[in-house]
């Protein structure tokens, strides 16, 4: 009996392509929508890679790769995670150094700008940046560790195209076309060695996935999985791109890496409805096909 189920599991097991297209299919639902896709699954060993090496306006999961480093740079005891740090809000530009000051009505994260002039712990502002995606707390944390040395850490981890260039809001830079950048691969790539141990110390990045399990914007790979559902991940918009990158851990088995990142999508509704369905459309396929396998 046990024979008969699983040749009928195996039998209706979803191939990779099955899987591509129907990602493909929905993403054909929205006009004008550029998508990049990197899914890596820790149990099965699958992998499924749709426009991955695609360059996209980083938005805000750029703040994954400050992060690490952050993690990196307080083991070595360039800093204590408890060390606080003046809370100012001028920053120079890249282009010329010039000054420039964030707007708290463009931050999803309004609380902070009440601390300006005082000193504020590391720690906390690592945790609004990633849950909150604050970006007067990522301005200060990229002045602090350094755009250079953040992208080193990335090379080393395996990301080749990712580049973390300045903090949020530099307009002169945005004029010139000096964004941060990401592809579906490199974050996948980041977020494998966060979740194996390898982005930093074994304890640092088990704070790390703390960090992004707490996420509070959930509206995206999130909002398309059961209810319920570990998710360690972080979002990022800005107009006409949305992103998700994600660490999604179904029950009773190792987790899987989904990244989807979209561009060409107005109205961010439909770009976050869009990552929720291709999120749900790949948690079907990672379960059938992890249970094919463990029968």
């Amino acid at each position: 009996m046990m024979a008969v189920a699983a040749a009928a599991l195996l039998a209706i097991a979803p191939s990779r392509d099955s899987l591509a297209q129907r990602i493909q299919s929905r993403i054909a639902q929205e006009p004008g929508a550029v998508v990049g896709l990197a899914y890596l699954d820790l149990a099965s060993g699958d992998t499924l890679f749709l426009n991955a090496d695609s360059s996209f306006h980083a938005a805000s999961t750029m703040k994954v790769p400050v992060m690490i480093e952050l993690f990196r740079r307080s083991v070595t005891g360039s800093f204590a995670m408890k060390q606080a740090l003046m809370l100012v809000n001028h920053f120079a530009s890249i282009v010329d150094g010039s000054a420039y000051a964030l707007d708290p009505s463009s931050d999803s994260d309004t609380t902070l700008y009440h601390r300006i002039g005082d000193r504020v712990p590391i720690d906390t502002l690592l945790r609004l940046m990633i849950t909150r995606s604050s970006n007067l707390a990522t301005n200060t944390l990229i002045a602090l560790v350094g755009a250079d040395n953040v992208n080193r850490t990335m090379r080393s981890l395996g990301a080749q195209r990712m580049q973390v260039l300045r903090g949020v809001e530099d307009g002169k830079a945005f004029e010139k076309g000096l964004n941060n950048t990401t592809t579906a691969r490199d974050l996948a790539v980041i977020l494998r060695a966060i979740e194996e141990g390898r982005a930093a110390a074994p304890t640092a990045t088990r704070e790390m996935l703390g960090i992004l399990t707490a996420q509070e914007f959930n509206e995206k790979i999130p909002a398309g999985l059961p209810a319920g559902t570990r998710v360690a991940h972080k979002t990022g918009e800005i107009t006409a791109v949305s992103h998700d990158a994600a660490i999604v851990y179904p029950p009773g088995r190792k987790p899987y890496v989904l990244v989807v990142l979209t561009r060409g999508i107005a109205d961010g509704n439909r770009s976050s409805k869009l990552i929720a369905d291709l999120s749900g459309i790949v948690y079907s396929y990672s379960i059938i096909k992890s249970g094919s396998i463990l029968r």
